[in-house]
């Protein structure tokens, strides 16, 4: 396991293609262009497949109960360290489930991130990403409809409206898990949601809306672009850190969807919020992210699975060791 600082266990990001973590479910993607030579019949066949995001959504989602049901108990800490009702220290399972009954267009797929760590060959679930679903298309793209794409993207790069990223009125979440295979647990937690045009709350009623869950933040700020920043950080014996701590600038929650998360074993829950600014005005909210992760009980996971995973393949090694033994044949010297 690489730590480049002996207290500190570094998170590594491995992002996927086209600067994404988060890849859709294969029900998500459109389906392979057919070649120009196709057969009618072949085409009747494709056109068959299309499909609305809400069909795409319910064959990816199957059989989701609502509202979900979850046993892991809340951290034990006098505050709130949830993000929509996901929280460090959940299953894997429960926490998908949660996530996917705040919205009927989401869909749950894997990560592109990876702790880490040694697996011995293992399968552990790091996570899992969850998005709104779209739909699934056959139509042939002319050049037409690619320069319109390009001139599309082109617009958008100069207005609020952004050319990649979230599209007005959806979300989207990252949940890091770790632990033995089938036992995966929370890590942390990241939600993105970006407002419907026309509908942007404004930036005081959102840090109202913060300040009534979270609290008062242990540290908060702007930017020049007039996005606002508020980060609570807690000790291991869940007090909040305030400047006089040692700790001060050294226990804190991402406030980014692709931010670094860290695990130490000196801090306790933290967790971050990021309110993005419409860019023609930074009174009104385009996006809003929070954060949230147990930083010591992350730090614990991680080793604790590493150590577990060692474990079992010196068990496999060793039983192997013995089959051999037994079942060997001479060796012609």
């Amino acid at each position: 396991m690489r730590i480049t600082n002996p207290l500190v266990l570094i998170f590594a990001i491995a992002l996927a293609a086209c600067g994404s973590e988060e890849q859709p479910p294969a029900s998500q993607t459109a389906s392979a262009e057919r070649p120009n030579g196709s057969s009618g019949k072949q085409r009747g066949a494709d056109a068959a497949q299309e499909m609305t995001a809400e069909q795409v959504a319910k064959e990816a989602r199957g059989k989701v109960k609502c509202p979900a049901k979850v046993a892991s108990p809340k951290p034990k800490i006098n505050a709130a360290v949830d993000v929509a009702g996901v929280w460090p220290g959940m299953t894997y399972d429960e926490a998908a489930n949660v996530v996917l009954c705040t919205h009927e267009l989401l869909v749950v797929g894997p990560t592109g991130r990876t702790f880490e760590i040694q697996t011995y060959g293992q399968t552990v679930r790091h996570g899992f990403a969850a998005g709104f679903a779209k739909p699934k298309e056959n139509k042939q793209l002319t050049a037409r409809d690619y320069r319109r794409r390009w001139q599309d993207s082109s617009i958008a790069a100069g207005t609020n409206r952004r050319a990649q990223g979230l599209e007005p009125g959806t979300a989207s979440w990252y949940v890091g898990t770790m632990g033995l295979p089938g036992e995966e647990r929370v890590l942390n937690v990241a939600r993105q949601e970006r407002f419907e045009e026309g509908r942007q709350p404004t930036m005081e009623s959102v840090r109202a809306s913060l300040v009534k869950k979270y609290g008062e933040p242990t540290e908060s700020g702007r930017d020049a672009n007039g996005h606002m920043y508020f980060y609570w950080s807690y000790d291991l014996q869940g007090r909040l850190i305030t400047e006089t701590s040692p700790l001060f600038h050294q226990c804190f929650a991402p406030t980014s969807l692709n931010g670094v998360f860290k695990f130490s074993p000196d801090c306790g829950f933290a967790v971050a919020a990021s309110l993005n600014a419409v860019q023609t005005n930074h009174d009104v909210v385009d996006e809003l992210i929070v954060t949230s992760q147990d930083q010591a009980g992350g730090y614990e996971a991680l080793m604790r699975t590493e150590q577990g995973l060692a474990q079992l393949d010196a068990q496999r090694r060793a039983k192997e060791t013995k089959a051999a033994s037994r079942n060997a044949a001479a060796p012609t010297l």
